[in-house]
């Protein structure tokens, strides 16, 4: 187990979970509510997780598969009815998204909206927060180290929430969580963070450092993603992938783009419920040939972190991985309506992520990638 401090204190490697009770009692924490979802309950980890910790400890565990701000408001009522004082969210990226939801409104007066990104709302969010220690047990989100948080609001809005105050103060990366994850969720979490350190170290904003970073997670993504897929049991691809998923989290400071401003609205939809890392791996070939031009010496950059010969296209490289981990081939393969895709344009326009692609985007942009992912 090794300690990390960038952006935040990370206890990373197999049994970390193992120091929870440590780290709250670090924090002050009494009375921690748990926020995750059923299908985690039904394996007895947050049983576990309730063992460790002495006194009382309360749960929230209805995690929708994207967080909602109806699920915030339900879950800071428990916070406040058992009178807790800090927060565990133990799942995955929906789950830890939900409990940065729910510090914010604890401390923060409702409504949710005004918090939001794109509404002027990463002023607003104070420093005065519970609490948050969040435990992956996916390997792709990197909210554990993020400062983000994706909510879709009661009126079907998918809105970004963003502030340094978001991030966790612990996050507990344990492997052996991931363990029982099947094929198929490993490789859309899998994906989802190989979509992160792209479009992080694509981003053009300056940060050298977040770059570096999102080049090492990317390679080591590449070469351990497949092989997790294979054999869910191999402790040390596991490894690798939380460590990349985790990096992935940490480039986030520099900013994501068209990928993700496109699979936001896509996440917001009632139906068909998205997955957001299957989503990124279905949209990103599409987006990375159009931006390919706009962005200098990087695609070579890329091509050296995923060990690609100098010639190789890393878009239709990323196409052939997508098939290799039996990911959908397009929007609707995925169920999406075609009639929905007006309201997913003006969605990716007014998107946070927008702002970062490497390519300017206007809505004749968009309205043009959505046309070739969906067909």
């Amino acid at each position: 187990m090794n300690l990390i401090t960038y952006l935040t204190r990370i206890q990373f490697g197999a049994g970390a979970i193992s120091v929870l009770a440590e780290e709250l009692a670090l924090l002050g924490v009494r009375t921690p509510l748990v926020i995750t979802d059923q299908g985690l309950v039904a394996t007895g980890l947050i049983a576990r997780v309730k063992d460790m910790l002495p006194g009382t400890v309360a749960l929230y565990d209805g995690t929708p598969g994207n967080p909602t701000e109806a699920a915030v408001l339900d879950a800071v009522a428990v916070y406040r009815r058992d009178g807790c004082d800090g927060i565990v969210a133990v799942g995955g990226g929906s789950s830890i998204d939900l409990a940065k939801g729910v510090a914010l409104l604890a401390t923060h007066p409702g409504p949710l909206d005004q918090y939001a990104a794109i509404l002027g709302g990463v002023a607003r969010i104070s420093a005065d927060m519970p609490p948050l220690i969040a435990i992956p047990t996916t390997a792709g989100t990197g909210s554990e180290v993020g400062r983000a948080a994706l909510i879709t609001l009661t009126d079907g809005r998918k809105l970004g929430f963003i502030s340094p105050h978001l991030i966790p103060n612990v996050a507990i990366c344990d492997p052996e969580l991931t363990l029982g994850l099947p094929p198929g969720l490993t490789a859309a979490t899998g994906m989802d963070a190989i979509s992160h350190c792209i479009e992080t170290f694509l981003s053009p904003r300056f940060n050298p450092p977040a770059e570096a970073i999102g080049l090492d997670g990317l390679a080591r993504a590449i070469r351990w993603l497949p092989k997790a897929v294979e054999n869910g049991a191999d402790l040390e691809a596991r490894s690798e992938m939380m460590m990349a998923a985790l990096q992935g989290g940490m480039c986030f400071q520099k900013g994501l783009g068209a990928v993700h401003a496109m699979s936001h609205p896509l996440g917001g939809l009632e139906a068909p419920r998205l997955h957001h890392g299957t989503l990124n791996a279905v949209l990103m070939p599409a987006v990375l040939r159009y931006n390919e031009a706009y962005c200098g010496d990087k695609y070579a950059r890329l091509r050296g972190a995923m060990g690609l010969a100098a010639d190789a296209d890393v878009a239709d490289f990323l196409a052939d991985l997508n098939v290799r981990l039996g990911m959908p081939q397009s929007l609707s393969a995925m169920g999406v309506p075609a009639e929905c895709l007006p309201a997913m344009i003006a969605g990716a326009v007014k998107d946070h992520s927008t702002a970062t692609n490497p390519r300017p985007m206007a809505e004749a942009d968009y309205a043009t990638l959505f046309e070739q992912v969906w067909a």
